[in-house]
């Protein structure tokens, strides 16, 4: 957490998953090795924005599922943008910057529960 910000809710992610702490780590670790926002960040560029809003979703209901918070709302931000015909390069930016603070939070989880 920076800035009061809340980029893993560890406990709310496991709670999600039955309490099965081994299941949330392979849940992160599956997430992290995906990395779905570059398909986003292509399809933004190249304006498929029917596309890019399904990417958004599937990064929006990822992110909600595992309670990456902070990922989740500036995905539903995007997602928001797209369903109203432009993003906002400052919004692309900041769910870049969140996505980094986000697999940095998930690789402390995962370092301390190896």
């Amino acid at each position: 957490m920076a800035d009061g910000i809340v980029y893993v809710d560890e406990a709310d992610g496991v709670k999600r998953v039955m309490n099965n702490m081994k299941l949330y780590v392979k849940l992160l670790t599956k997430f992290r090795a995906e990395n779905n926002l570059n398909e986003l960040n292509t399809l933004l560029n190249e304006g498929n924005l029917e596309k890019a809003q399904t990417a958004a979703h599937t990064i929006k209901g990822l992110a909600g599922n595992l309670s990456l918070i902070e990922l989740h709302k500036k995905a539903l931000e995007v997602e928001t943008q797209i369903k109203g015909g432009a993003v906002d390069p400052a919004v692309q930016a900041a769910i870049n910057a969140c996505f980094a603070e986000t697999i940095t939070a998930i690789d402390q989880v995962l370092a301390k529960n190896a």
